[in-house]
């Protein structure tokens, strides 16, 4: 059976499991027993959870409430897009639509302002100037989209009136890293609406999309 590299590298959480990687889940859960975190009940459910996990998405939650849970942390794979061939300072969209998306660059500040209109900064492709950079964000009767992939953080913090201003469900899981860039989503929605939402690379089937 051939796959694609694109369907199964997709959502590091569905990448499978070592025996390594559930020894090292087993060592851990004994010696949280032996200090007396778990008791052997716990410790016998979460060892048989533990050896039959096939991903990461499985083993992850086995540990998550330890103090010593670094062994099943995600992989992060490295954050990679194609050299930058434009930059832009600001998107505007008055009663129309304007999208950024591609291999361009994104500068420490960049301004969008939709006015009965769409903005969308598709940002999974694109090369940042800094490691933090700041997104101001406003919509009139309107909306602005940021999109985002799994190895980007996020920090949102605009202001509704009669509208909305939020990070939308994830559809893909986050794989960050100290070293991940940070994207500050900032301004205001009258009447309209600012999403950030994180999703696949683009290319990603559809039915993938629909398992979220």
């Amino acid at each position: 059976m051939s796959m694609d590299r694109g369907d199964i590298n997709w959502d590091p959480a569905q990448l499978r499991v070592s025996d390594d990687d559930r020894h090292k889940v087993a060592e851990i859960l004994r010696e949280a027993a032996g200090e007396g975190r778990i008791d052997l009940d716990e410790l016998d459910e979460r060892l048989e959870a533990t050896y039959s996990a096939k991903t990461y998405a499985d083993l992850v939650p086995i540990t998550v409430d330890l103090p010593a849970h670094e062994p099943t942390s995600l992989p992060v794979p490295k954050r990679e897009v194609l050299p930058a061939s434009t930059t832009h300072n600001s998107s505007i969209a008055v009663m129309g639509e304007c999208k950024r998306q591609g291999a361009w660059l994104v500068p420490a500040s960049h301004t969008a302002f939709a006015l009965m209109g769409s903005v969308t900064l598709d940002l999974r492709g694109a090369t940042f100037a800094e490691r933090d950079i700041t997104i101001t964000a406003n919509a009139v009767m309107a909306e602005v989209k940021v999109i985002i992939d799994a190895g980007t953080n996020v920090v949102v913090s605009g202001v509704p009136i009669m509208g909305e201003f939020h990070q939308a469900k994830d559809k893909v899981a986050p794989a960050l890293s100290p070293d991940s860039p940070v994207v500050r989503v900032k301004g205001m929605a009258l009447m309209g609406s600012v999403s950030v939402q994180r999703l696949p690379p683009p290319g990603t089937p559809k039915k993938i999309l629909g398992t979220y």
